[in-house]
C-alpha cells in the first residue's frame, strides 16, 4: 500500500490525499484550496493527478476543503463512484451548488474589473450543471456498512463527531498475501457536543491519518454552553437589544438552534422571536431534520418528544430578501442567526451594518475567524470596522464563545489517538497549519503514541 499525501498537508485546505492498493488508486476527500487568488486558482482547476486513472472516491464529509473541488475531478476525466454516508449525500447537494453560485458572483465580479482593463474574461472553476453532474457519481453507504470499493479493498463508515454525515474512513486492505488497516479520521468532533454522535475508536490500526487543525490549542468546555448563552440573551434582552449571530450554514446553525429550542423551552431565556436569515441555513437545517441516524442519544430522545429539534413557536427561518431587509426594522428584542460565520458575505454583513453601532445589541461570535476577516476583528473589538466599503464604529458587546468549535482539541486528538488499541503502527498528521501539526506530534509522542511523523506536500509513502 501506498499513500500519496496531495493537499491538505501542513495546511487546512484543499484536502487530497491518494491511497494505492494492488494497483488500483483510491482518492480522499478532493476540497477546494483556499488561499491567494491566483494561485488558488491554478491549483482548483488543475489536479495534481490523472484523474481518470483514480478507481473511486471516498469523501468524509460535506465541508467545501474537503468536498468542494469533487466536479473538477469528475470533469478531468474520473468516471468512478464517490462513496459518502447519506447525509453527506444530502449537504453536498446544496454546498457544491452553493459553491458554484459563489464562483460565479466572483467571476462576474472580477470581469467587471477586468473588462475595464481590456483583460481577458474569467470563469468559474465549475458552474452548478457541473456541481449537479458530480452528484450523479455519489453512493450513500450506512455508518458501520462494510462495502468493497476495488477488489482488493473495503470500505467502512464510521460516526467522526464533526458535522452531521462527518465519517472516520476505515480501508481493510488485502495485498500481496497481507492484511492493512488504514484509517483517516476526516476532521474528528470534540466530545459531548449538542446534536450529532461522538467519534468512534477503530480496533487494529495498522496506519492512521490524523487530521490536526487544533494541534496544539485546547478548548472551553461544552458544558459552558448553555449557561454562557443564557446569561448574553438575558442581558441583552434586558437592554431592549438584539442579538447578532453569524454563523456557519453547516453544523454551527443547527447547533444554536438546537440550544436557544432547550432553553426558550425550559424558560431559561425570555419567549423573543428567534430569525434564521439564510437561505442555505435554511436548506441545512432540513437536512439535519431528515437524518436522525447521526443524532446522539440525547437530541434522538429528544426528538421522540418535540419531532423536531429545529422547529419551534418562536423560530421563523427566512428565505426572502425582502423579509431579510425588515428584520433591521424590527422594533423589539430578537436573535438573529445569519451567514457567513466569519462575517465576510451573505445577509449578516447587512444586519452588522444596522445593528454594530448600537450599545444596547451583541454581537455572539460563535465561529472561527481567519485573519484579515471582518468576523476576526469584531472578535478583537476593533473600534472601527469596515463594511460594504464604510467604516462603522462598533458600539455593540462583542461575546466570543469558542466551545462551540466543531474540532476536536489537542487534548481531544491525543485521546483519540490513545484510545486506539493497539496502538496505531504508523501515525500520519495532516489538515492542520505547520506548527499545530508538528506540535500536536510532539504531544502524541510523549502521550506514548510512536512513529509519528508529518509528512510534505507531495509525499509518497509506502507502508
Amino acid at each position: 500500500m501506498k499513500i500519496r499525501f496531495i493537499g491538505g498537508v501542513r495546511s487546512v485546505t484543499g484536502s487530497m490525499h491518494i491511497i494505492e492498493a494492488d494497483g488500483a488508486g483510491i482518492l480522499i476527500d478532493c476540497g477546494l484550496f483556499y488561499g491567494h487568488r491566483e494561485e488558488a486558482n491554478i491549483r482548483n482547476r488543475n489536479l495534481p493527478f490523472d484523474a481518470p486513472a483514480i478507481e473511486a472516491a471516498v469523501l468524509t464529509h460535506a465541508h467545501i476543503d474537503h468536498a468542494g473541488n469533487l466536479p473538477t475531478l469528475c470533469n478531468s476525466g474520473f468516471t468512478g463512484p464517490i462513496y459518502s454516508t447519506f447525509a453527506t449525500h444530502d449537504l453536498c447537494g446544496i454546498l457544491l451548488r452553493d459553491s458554484a453560485r459563489i464562483q460565479l458572483g466572483d467571476a462576474e465580479y472580477l470581469n467587471r474589473k477586468a473588462g475595464r482593463k481590456g483583460l481577458p474574461p474569467i470563469e468559474p472553476v465549475y458552474t452548478g450543471v457541473e456541481a449537479e453532474r458530480a452528484m450523479r457519481q455519489f453512493i450513500a453507504i450506512g455508518y458501520g456498512r462494510p462495502i468493497r470499493i476495488t477488489p482488493a479493498v473495503t470500505l467502512t463508515m464510521m460516526h467522526a463527531g464533526h458535522i452531521l454525515g462527518s465519517a472516520i474512513a476505515v480501508f481493510d486492505i488485502s495485498e500481496n498475501g497481507r492484511h492493512t488497516r488504514a484509517v483517516f479520521t476526516g476532521d474528528l468532533g470534540r466530545e459531548r457536543m449538542p446534536i450529532i454522535r461522538s467519534r468512534e475508536p477503530v480496533d487494529d490500526v495498522d496506519v492512521l491519518i490524523m487530521e490536526s487543525t487544533y494541534g496544539d490549542r485546547l478548548h472551553p468546555s461544552p458544558s459552558n454552553i448553555e449557561r454562557e448563552l443564557t446569561a448574553i440573551v438575558n442581558r441583552t434582552y434586558s437592554r431592549g437589544g438584539k442579538i447578532l449571530i453569524p454563523a456557519f450554514s453547516v453544523g454551527r446553525t443547527q447547533q444554536v438552534v438546537y440550544i436557544l429550542h432547550q432553553l426558550a423551552e425550559a424558560g431559561a431565556i425570555p419567549p423573543l422571536p428567534i430569525f434564521v436569515d439564510s437561505p442555505l441555513s435554511v436548506n441545512a437545517t432540513e437536512i439535519y431534520r431528515i437524518h436522525p441516524e447521526c443524532y446522539n442519544e440525547e437530541t434522538y430522545n429528544y426528538l421522540r418528544v418535540n419531532k423536531n429539534p429545529f422547529g419551534f413557536r418562536n423560530i421563523s427561518y427566512i428565505r426572502k430578501t425582502g423579509d431579510s431587509i425588515k428584520l433591521n426594522d424590527h422594533p423589539h428584542p430578537c436573535i438573529i442567526i445569519s451567514a457567513s460565520g466569519m462575517c465576510e458575505a451573505g445577509r449578516i454583513l447587512h444586519h452588522l451594518r444596522h445593528g454594530i453601532g448600537k450599545e444596547e445589541n451583541t454581537i455572539v461570535m460563535v465561529c472561527f475567524c481567519a485573519e484579515n476577516t471582518l468576523g476576526k476583528r469584531i472578535v478583537e473589538r476593533k473600534k472601527r470596522v469596515r463594511i460594504f466599503g464604510e467604516e462603522y464604529t462598533l458600539r455593540a458587546e462583542v461575546a466570543v464563545m469558542n466551545a462551540f468549535s466543531a474540532h476536536a482539541d489537542r487534548s481531544e486528538l491525543v485521546s483519540y489517538a490513545r484510545s486506539l488499541s493497539p496502538s496505531p503502527g504508523r501515525t500520519f498528521l495532516v489538515h492542520g497549519d505547520e506548527d499545530q501539526s508538528l506540535a500536536l506530534a510532539e504531544h502524541l509522542r510523549a502521550a506514548g503514541v510512536g512513529n509519528v511523523s508529518v509528512p510534505m506536500p507531495g509525499d509518497k509513502i509506502e507502508t
